[in-house]
């Protein structure tokens, strides 16, 4: 495999005098009369800095610290400080735990272990791996970082490699090499005896790995693809010091106690059933009433108060819709099809949805519209069917069956700013309200330039529309990322996107700018002179998949949400049975003010009934007796500060009304601060 940043190894071929400039990352330079690995160079400049050194950043590219340079350029020595000196020290480590594997369980194969955000894994076809089986690693991989292996790169033509790995016995890595192109040079490394093909870079030595931990162990599939070899992965994660490691396991402990997928199962908001499927998740009673929240909140909002009218479109079609869209050229892959698609046009083959557009495109077709009725806004809330690999699923957040807040604006090519900006705002507004403004990074998702064919339009075409989402990010003055191949085949998006608790990261919202599929379904517009004309579509989410939503609300309260979306705002705790029909007269009338309550009657102790509302993390109880109810009172406890103290009831109905009416969100005081 060919050196990873395409610097390459550089050999003199001239016995002659070599001088060389070499540039560093402070301005300053050195000069050598010979060739230099990177390493070496770095040992020049200080003894310390070979130490820490991790690798070489080489006119732009992270190279190999054995990389030789013999011409001019710029250096910047990778340490662990820099996030690439990390993923050296991680990609290393998966190569000792793939040694380690071997020297276990020594029938295992191995196949791919790269580092990866905020870790490393590694896939192998072998048996499953316990917590045992890791920890048993760990050991053994603290034995190979003791022995302190050097570790070396040589390369071998194509032909040899392949030959070399059949050898090994080693399947995966010779497919690997055999697509590769014919001539090339594939590159290895040795660690001790333990040989893996691997395009670099490398520690020099497997003593640079001084902290690490064996995290989990999944199931995975060979590239990917749940057609292909069920392979068994290990991940870890690799620091260059204890402490860090340490801060990085107590922040994943933090994790697990905020993940979505064991918090939501605790707290009854969804569950899943084997016998039903994955990535079909079961919405709780509590879970549907917080997602019935959040749909009827951005269905008003949408319809009300940003122009949008409601569609309400059939979840399957005959594969002609699809074959207008272009999906069934695009995305067939993706969809759930209904019929044998290789006798389409024998006999009738449907499929479920996996967006609404095309659906839409025929109510905006029901009747003719001039230049004066656009933009037109359809908004839906849409469940959508996407044949997702089983090997993605988890819990809310990656699903086969979802609801999304969907919509497709119709608009005059004059608009497109306009109406994109318009998009942009409602998205940020509904972040906003959510508190989930600060969590969020922004991308434009673009077309792949090498791998046309997966894409309507041509250069210009697409040039042009990714121009104008860039400047769309550029004037709302928001930082973004550009994303080759990311973009629908149809058009770029502006990509609103989240990281879970893990760290991985999802698109949570999306703008997309269709300036071609107005052509397939012969759409059109009368403007002013009379002429048909071919509007531009915007295809946007405003909340995104309400599944998904869901899942990092979780975590991003810790499941400890606003009042206005709990499932149970309040909750009446009398102190005793005799005051249960004054508990019932305080529910009833919080009901009839549109407040969620539950009344606890149990014969249970006030002190257990706090303990375990505030362990269901309610926003509010009111806990009544004698006191409360001669004088019309409630004594009001609450998640944000504790004992709030004895209330008129109108009064606490007053106050948590138009908390949940303007959907304040409250802080919630330390502990400490608390009144008691």
């Amino acid at each position: 495999m060919s050196q990873q940043c395409g610097v390459g190894d550089f050999y003199i071929k001239n016995k002659g005098e070599i001088t060389m400039k070499i540039t560093l990352k402070d301005g300053s330079s050195k000069e050598y009369s010979e060739a230099k690995s990177v390493y070496e160079i770095a040992k020049d400049i200080s003894e310390g800095l070979a130490r820490a050194a991790c690798a070489g950043e080489v006119d732009g590219e992270i190279v190999d610290l054995r990389t030789v340079l013999d011409k001019d350029c710029t250096l910047n020595i990778i340490t662990a400080s820099d996030e690439e000196g990390l993923r050296v020290i991680r990609h290393t480590a998966s190569h000792v735990l793939a040694q380690a594997v071997k020297n276990l369980f020594p029938d295992a194969k191995i196949t791919i272990g790269p580092a990866i955000d905020d870790g490393f894994y590694y896939d192998f076809d072998s048996q499953p791996f316990s917590r045992e089986d890791l920890d048993a690693l760990e050991a053994e991989m603290k034995k190979i970082i003791k022995q302190g292996h050097e570790i070396t790169r040589f390369t071998l033509p194509r032909e040899e490699a392949i030959k070399f790995m059949k050898e090994k016995d080693e399947p995966y890595k010779v497919e690997l090499i055999e697509e590769l192109p014919e001539g090339e040079e594939i590159s290895f490394y040795d660690q001790g005896g333990f040989v893996d093909l691997c395009a670099g870079p490398h520690l020099m030595s497997t003593k640079g790995v001084k902290a690490f931990k064996l995290t989990a162990s999944s199931m995975a599939y060979w590239r990917g693809d749940s057609n292909k070899a069920r392979l068994h992965r290990i991940y870890g994660t690799a620091y260059n010091k204890k402490e860090d490691l340490k801060a990085h396991l107590e922040r994943m402990e933090e994790a697990k106690k905020r993940d979505h997928n064991k918090l939501g199962r605790e707290m009854e908001l969804f569950t899943t059933v084997d016998v039903i499927g994955q990535g079909l998740p079961l919405m709780m009673p509590k879970g549907t009433k917080m997602i019935m929240k959040l749909q009827r909140w951005i269905e008003d909002l949408e319809d009300k108060e940003w122009g949008y009218v409601r569609t309400k479109t059939p979840l399957m079609a005959k594969s002609d819709l699809y074959k207008i869209s272009g999906h069934w050229d695009h995305y067939l892959d993706g969809m759930f099809v209904l019929g044998d698609p290789e006798k389409d046009g024998e006999e009738e083959v449907m499929a479920l949805r996996p967006m609404t557009c095309p659906f839409q495109y025929y109510v905006y077709k029901a009747k003719q519209h001039s230049y004066r009725d656009l933009p037109y806004r359809m908004g839906e809330t849409s469940t959508l069917f996407r044949n997702e690999d089983s090997g993605e699923m988890h819990g809310l957040t990656r699903v086969r069956q979802f609801t999304i807040s969907e919509g497709h604006n119709v608009i005059r090519p004059d608009q497109c700013e306009e109406e994109l900006k318009a998009c942009f705002n409602l998205n940020r507004y509904v972040l906003k309200v959510l508190g989930l403004e600060n969590d969020v990074t922004y991308r434009l998702s673009k077309w792949d330039p090498k791998n046309t064919e997966k894409y309507l339009g041509d250069d210009e075409y697409w040039n042009s529309t990714q121009e104008v989402l860039r400047n769309i990010l550029i004037e709302e003055n928001v930082p973004f990322v550009e994303a080759d191949g990311e973009a629908a085949f149809y058009g770029p998006k502006i990509d609103i996107q989240a990281k879970n608790v893990y760290g991985k990261e999802d698109t949570m919202v999306t703008i997309q700018l269709d300036c071609a599929i107005a052509e397939n379904f012969d759409l059109y517009y009368i403007d002013q002179n009379g002429d048909k004309i071919r509007p531009y579509i915007i295809h946007r989410t405003s909340l995104g998949c309400y599944e998904r939503t869901l899942a990092w609300l979780i975590e991003h309260y810790a499941g400890k949400f606003p009042t206005w979306l709990c499932p149970e705002q309040v909750r009446v705790l009398p102190i005793s049975e005799k005051y249960a029909d004054y508990a019932k007269k305080v529910a009833d009338e919080l009901k009839r003010n549109d407040v969620d309550v539950t009344v606890d009657n149990r014969a249970e102790k006030i002190g257990y009934k706090i303990r375990e509302a505030r362990m269901d993390k309610l926003p509010y109880m009111l806990v009544v007796g004698a006191d409360e109810e001669a004088d019309g009172t409630v004594s009001v406890r609450s998640r944000f500060e504790g004992n709030e103290g004895v209330k008129p009831l109108s009064d606490f109905i007053d106050q948590i009304c138009k908390e949940i009416r303007t959907k304040e969100i409250r802080v919630e005081l330390p502990e400490e601060e608390k009144h008691r």
